[in-house]
């Protein structure tokens, strides 16, 4: 028995959560100067979260000293020592379904590191393929394996029955090359109490995760969705956000509604990687490897809902403006949260943003 049939749906990210989860960062091809510059931002996203809810912390057993140091036994904070080759949990971690009587179960996706032998980020992934079922016999949430590989980075849901991913990376030859488009939307409907899935066509430029959908658009609430977005028609971006504008008017949500659309421009200067931020790094053989100049896929729709807030990326500097913009823009669209906006940047150097690095655990 499915999921679906047994009764089960993943709720939308804006429904009550009982904890996030997150981890450590330490991958030193990912984390400049280990993290150290990382590390302010990691440091205000756990408290915040951990202000509003639980949050699961993981840590590898050499760092987690350290880090016992630095949240200095804060009680909302539950640290679990489990092995792991990189932080983005929202891609490691299980995406949680709850039935009516509030049983959860984890959907342990299987993990290749973004393509594996195709495309692939890195090539020692197995700490990582394994973290979800490990994860699950931690917080005692029995485990379920769909047997397709998946990143919870590569969709999103209204909870009420509609699933968000993009044809770039769901189709991609590095992850189910042997899967019909409509067998991988059978399998998202049946482990995740589904009835519709939308195809977005693109997601952000140059999104080193074969453009997961959570960088480029997200339900607000049921029939709502937030857009990355650019009317620089000079930038790789226009092209993109365009085609998926399209594909956005012309469909209906699992409902049969129309989706009302929210534009939230990218920031106005490209957020590029600096001859100071590859000295701080250090990569393993087969590592994906960064260059000088390198755009990275800087995007305000990579944020994150707690239960009472919205963390928010902020890339600073010469995009203080587009950062108050998209500040103003979402507590607009969102009156009832407190946005918090959080330094971003040195996230986004690490491959991702705050989306990519949590995981929410329904209520």
């Amino acid at each position: 028995m499915t999921p679906k049939q047994a009764g089960y749906r993943m709720p939308g990210e804006f429904e009550p959560h009982a904890a996030t989860a997150m981890i450590v960062p330490e991958r030193r091809g990912s984390w400049p100067y280990g993290a150290m510059r990382a590390m302010p931002a990691f440091l205000e996203i756990w408290r915040t979260i951990a202000a509003e809810e639980r949050l699961y912390l993981i840590t590898s057993e050499e760092i987690r000293p350290r880090v016992e140091k630095l949240l200095r036994h804060d009680r909302s904070i539950e640290l679990l020592t489990l092995p792991q080759d990189d932080a983005w949990a929202r891609d490691t971690l299980p995406s949680f379904v709850r039935d009516g009587a509030g049983q959860m179960r984890g959907i342990c996706w299987d993990f290749n590191a973004w393509g594996g032998d195709y495309d692939g980020l890195y090539q020692d992934y197995q700490q990582d393929a394994a973290l979800g079922q490990r994860f699950c016999d931690a917080i005692g949430v029995p485990a379920v394996r769909p047997g397709i590989v998946l990143e919870g980075g590569s969709i999103h849901t209204d909870g009420q029955g509609t699933i968000l991913t993009t044809e770039a990376c769901l189709l991609s030859p590095g992850r189910n090359p042997d899967l019909s488009r409509e067998e991988i939307a059978a399998t998202l409907c049946d482990y995740l109490g589904a009835e519709k899935v939308l195809w977005l066509p693109r997601g952000i430029y140059n999104d080193e995760t074969n453009e997961h959908v959570d960088n480029v658009c997200a339900f607000l609430r049921p029939g709502e969705v937030v857009l990355a977005w650019t009317d620089d028609e000079s930038d790789p971006q226009y092209a993109l956000s365009h085609e998926t504008l399209a594909y956005l008017e012309r469909v209906t949500d699992a409902r049969g509604r129309r989706l009302t659309i929210h534009k939230l421009p990218i920031p106005a200067h490209p957020v590029c990687v600096t001859e100071d931020d590859l000295a701080g790094l250090d990569f393993a053989p087969g590592e994906d490897v960064r260059e000088p100049g390198e755009r990275l896929a800087a995007s305000y729709v990579n944020f994150y809902f707690t239960n009472q807030s919205v963390l928010l990326p902020q890339f600073g500097e010469e995009n203080a403006a587009s950062d108050a913009a998209a500040v103003r823009l979402m507590q607009s669209w969102l009156p009832d949260r407190r946005i918090v906006p959080i330094p971003a940047r040195e996230l986004l150097m690490g491959g991702g943003n705050i989306h990519c690095l949590t995981q929410q655990i329904p209520e």
